[in-house]
């Protein structure tokens, strides 16, 4: 089994793999790598499932190392970082490769494997990012705009009275309180964000049809009225750092 680790800001999403798909994942706090008791979790993650690999993405550099440090005490390996280096499955046509976020070059992976190129990724993490992969596989650059819960909260830090909101959908489009109105800013407000810059990355790329692939916590709430959106993967950056491990074991 490989262990699969995508160190986020926020969250760390960990999973479970074979060489066939991802098996099991779940979420754990990415400070609990700094305040203890990410070991623990992991290890019981794992279970007494032989670990014969890892690999994992950070966007945290001071977690990265502390992951590293788990897997070689627990299972006597040494964990694959991602990156510009490592990526297998796509080329990059980039000015500089080393500043690609890692987890964005593992969903162009798993991207151009489950629907081939040109695909795009929209995550919606923190930050919202739109990551381009064209026609010849290669990855070529992407966007990045403030998360949706990002955006409200700091609504919310930096005014007197507009409340801390939960996200969900809204039917209507007139606010009647103060909270729906937010809401229908955040919500139909991003979605109106998300098909312009789809139809801006349609046109430079020159595809009529595009697949374009939504993951991170709010893809399923975002893509639910966004027929310009293919499909929702959950999985998808757990999946890419699956098959990049796989694709360097192979060599």
């Amino acid at each position: 089994m490989i262990l699969l680790f995508d160190i986020g800001n926020t969250h760390t999403h960990i999973g479970l793999a074979d060489e066939r798909r991802v098996v099991k994942q779940t979420d754990i706090s990415t400070l609990m790598w700094f305040g203890g008791g990410a070991a623990a979790l992991v290890k019981k993650f794992a279970g007494e499932n032989k670990i014969e690999g890892a690999i994992l993405c950070s966007v945290v550099p001071r977690a990265t190392p502390l992951v590293k440090k788990l897997v070689r005490a627990a299972w006597k390996i040494n964990a694959l970082e991602l990156n510009s280096a490592t990526i297998r499955g796509v080329g990059i046509d980039y000015p500089k490769p080393a500043s690609i976020g890692p987890d964005r070059l593992a969903n162009a992976v798993a991207a151009k494997f489950r629907f081939g190129a040109p695909v795009v990724v929209v995550d919606f993490g923190t930050a919202v990012t739109f990551d381009v992969v064209n026609a010849k596989g290669n990855y070529v650059g992407g966007i990045i705009a403030p998360g949706l819960a990002a955006m409200t909260n700091y609504l919310h830090e930096k005014t007197a009275l507009l409340p801390k909101i939960e996200i969900r959908e809204v039917k209507s489009v007139i606010g009647k309180s103060t909270e729906h109105a937010m809401l229908i800013g955040a919500v139909q407000g991003y979605r109106g964000l998300v098909r312009e810059l789809i139809g801006e990355l349609k046109r430079e790329l020159r595809a009529e049809k595009l697949p374009v692939v939504a993951t991170g916590g709010y893809a399923k709430l975002i893509a639910a009225k966004l027929p310009e959106i293919s499909a929702v993967a959950p999985d998808l950056t757990l999946e890419g750092l699956r098959l990049v491990w796989l694709a360097n074991s192979a060599t």
